[in-house]
């Protein structure tokens, strides 16, 4: 069995049914995981809505305008991708299921299992160490 936070399910239905990505850890540095996968994000529709401890109300990212933490954003979130160490990234899980987030997904390497208990104990799908990018660029060789 996979483990449960791979849920292909999961997966899909926050690939094909959220709109709005929240990407913690996003900045205006072109060579970074988030960056690209931000951008992919874009290039598929997405809203995506930086977030960055260095936002002051008048950084953008990507066109987008970023802000400091993921209760500063005055919009629903339908998910928070997060983009931080494994050991910084479980209170962000806390702080999308506050705010209301749809979903939370950690990105390729980052796997918290007490986060994930957390998320899932609240009723928020979780997705950990996979990576958007990687899951559109396996559905276009399958044909899906």
């Amino acid at each position: 069995m996979t483990e449960p936070w791979k849920d292909q399910s999961v997966i899909d239905r926050m690939l094909d049914e959220s709109t709005t990505w929240a990407v913690v850890g996003l900045s205006g540095n072109p060579w970074r995981s988030a960056y690209s996968v931000a951008q992919d994000l874009q290039e598929r529709g997405k809203r995506i809505v930086p977030i960055h401890p260095s936002a002051d109300g008048e950084l953008t990212v990507l066109g987008e305008l970023a802000y400091p933490t993921l209760a500063d954003v005055p919009f629903p979130i339908d998910v928070v991708d997060v983009f931080r160490r494994s050991e910084a990234a479980g209170e962000f899980a806390d702080q999308a299921v506050a705010v209301g987030a749809g979903g939370v997904w950690f990105q390729l390497g980052v796997v918290d299992l007490a986060a994930f208990r957390r998320t899932a104990g609240a009723g928020v799908p979780m997705v950990m160490d996979v990576c958007p990018s990687q899951q559109w660029f396996h559905r276009q060789r399958k044909g899906a």
